[in-house]
């Protein structure tokens, strides 16, 4: 009987953890692992093999868990313990409905105290997402744009729940992007509401980020449905 391969053997140690870096050596280890796929979505990640794979105690890898949990890449399942959390499904709508309530929020409380070094990395994110070929990077540089655009807001607890949402649309771009057939086209979205932004004009970059999120939950949503469909057909 062939046994099945052990997801965690993709992740690799490089020796022994500083206990006082071991939370956060071990949430971002996970983090980039589920974003890259290496963890796929539904596997259940039990808190000994962490534990032994890192060389620590269960503490730390239980402090990991919850901090993966709180930004929605893990959720808690009876009887599995933290499992990997799935990807944007047909909720897509209600998730960026969401969004776009909190990062138009963000972003209204972030325009006027942007500083002239955040707007130009954000015109660099531009510029790389511009020559990216890289589907696993698009939706990294993506999420750093925007993010860039809300950096300044002085609520942290609501740029938590907006990166929350962005780190959920990275994993769903990771994987769909190529599918989906966007790339160029959403640069012009992009390049307008920078400059809104370095006119310091937040009605006018509201007004552009929703119109962005709407076109971006306008092709998932047809791009899920065209996928039940076509899973449907093959299923006969």
């Amino acid at each position: 009987m062939t046994q099945k391969p052990n997801p965690l053997s993709s992740i690799k140690v490089d020796g022994p953890i500083p206990a006082h870096l071991a939370r956060s050596v071990i949430e971002e280890t996970l983090r980039s692992a589920i974003l890259d796929g290496r963890l796929p979505t539904g596997i259940a990640l039990r808190q000994q093999d962490l534990a032994d794979l890192f060389g620590v105690s269960r503490m730390p890898v239980r402090e990991a868990l919850r901090q993966l949990e709180a930004q929605a890449l893990l959720s808690v399942v009876a009887h599995k313990g933290a499992v990997v959390a799935p990807l944007v499904q047909g909720d897509a709508a209600e998730t960026y409905a969401l969004r776009i309530l909190l990062e138009s929020e963000a972003l209204r409380l972030s325009v006027p105290l942007l500083e002239a070094e955040d707007l130009e990395q954000a015109a660099r994110y531009i510029d790389e997402l511009e020559t990216e070929h890289d589907y696993s990077k698009i939706g990294r540089l993506n999420r750093l744009f925007h993010m860039s655009l809300y950096c300044k807001a002085p609520n942290k607890r609501l740029l938590k729940l907006v990166e929350d949402g962005l780190n959920e649309e990275e994993r769903f771009l990771r994987f769909n992007l190529e599918a989906m057939g966007l790339g160029k086209l959403s640069q012009e979205d992009h390049r307008a509401l920078l400059l809104a932004a370095e006119h310091r004009d937040v009605e006018t970059s509201i007004r552009l980020l929703e119109h962005h999120l709407n076109r971006g939950v306008e092709v998932i949503t047809r791009y899920l449905n065209s996928a039940e469909v076509q899973g449907a057909k093959t299923s006969k």
